[in-house]
């Protein structure tokens, strides 16, 4: 059954999804995310902030950051970034600063969302770089995995 095969996106998100999962076994707010160069996946990371102790240390940033020394280059301008969070106005600017060409998430962000909910950074008129994006790839799922984690620390609480 061709409807059972995940697309690519995806296979991908799956993979941002497994690093949320990471993150939350450690304790972290779930989010992860991937980097993927022509079909292959170049790096991958999930939240850090309360590890590093670094308001900077959003899966997305991270794992933009490793793609970028994988690359020996600050572009990443035929990269897609995959992310289970719709990102925040910090990690959707440096989207706009790498020349990210697209970039794929799975829930959306009432409260934080710099890519079609609060504001959308990937098609601000006044940047210099647009990007396209596709949203809700595995939303659920990524969803889920957010209120579980949520949940459980209201419980401890």
């Amino acid at each position: 059954m061709d409807d059972m095969v995940p697309t690519e996106d995806q296979r991908f998100m799956d993979l941002a999804l497994a690093q949320a999962e990471a993150a939350a076994a450690m304790g972290e707010v779930p989010v992860g995310a991937v980097v993927v160069l022509k079909g292959e996946v170049i790096s991958s990371a999930h939240n850090r902030r309360e590890i590093d102790g670094d308001p900077s240390a959003h899966a997305e940033f991270i794992a933009m950051r490793q793609a970028a020394q994988f690359m020996g280059d600050w572009r990443l301008e035929d990269c897609t970034v995959y992310v289970t969070l719709e990102p925040c106005a910090m990690c959707a600017g440096l989207m706009v600063n790498a020349r990210v060409p697209r970039c794929v998430y799975a829930a959306t962000d009432p409260r934080g969302g710099f890519l079609g909910t609060l504001d959308d950074l990937s098609s601000h008129p006044v940047l210099n770089h647009r990007f396209d994006v596709t949203a809700g790839i595995r939303a659920d799922a990524a969803a889920e995995v957010l209120r579980s984690f949520f949940r459980r620390v209201r419980k401890k609480k």
